[in-house]
């Protein structure tokens, strides 16, 4: 089996769109959750506590997106540096670890994504709880 140069290559635009979304969603939530600190300051409401706690378990995760994602970059320079010196079995195993981050990036995205979903669903539930007791 032989990789060429640009196989490796072709991860760029994908990984540096996928950083740029990570980021983009890791900013919104500092945002909120900062919002939600200051109104648990003033107000000490259990529910904006667990909203934070989840938030926070959003960013670890995104952390760690982010973390994967610059590992299957890194990776994917590094395995194109290594052809360049003509190391191909080296470079086929490495980009092969590039692959791997890159799916586990994608999988802890995946997994952020269902806790977010799960939190703006229980906030809709609320807010159908209320119309319906009206």
């Amino acid at each position: 089996m032989t990789l060429h140069i640009e196989t490796p290559a072709l991860l760029f635009s994908a990984t540096s769109l996928i950083l740029l979304a990570y980021t983009n969603r890791f900013l919104t939530i500092a945002t909120i959750v900062r919002g939600l600190k200051k109104t648990y300051d003033e107000k000490e409401n259990k529910t904006i506590l667990l909203e934070i706690k989840n938030l926070n378990l959003r960013l670890s995760l995104i952390k760690y997106m982010q973390l994967f994602g610059v590992c299957c970059l890194f990776l994917s320079v590094f395995t194109m540096f290594l052809l360049f010196l003509d190391h191909q079995l080296i470079s086929i195993y490495l980009f092969g670890l590039s692959l791997l981050s890159l799916l586990i990036s994608l999988g802890l995205s995946f997994w952020e994504i269902s806790i977010s979903v799960n939190a703006l669903r229980f906030h809709l539930s609320d807010l159908m709880d209320k119309e319906n007791k009206k």
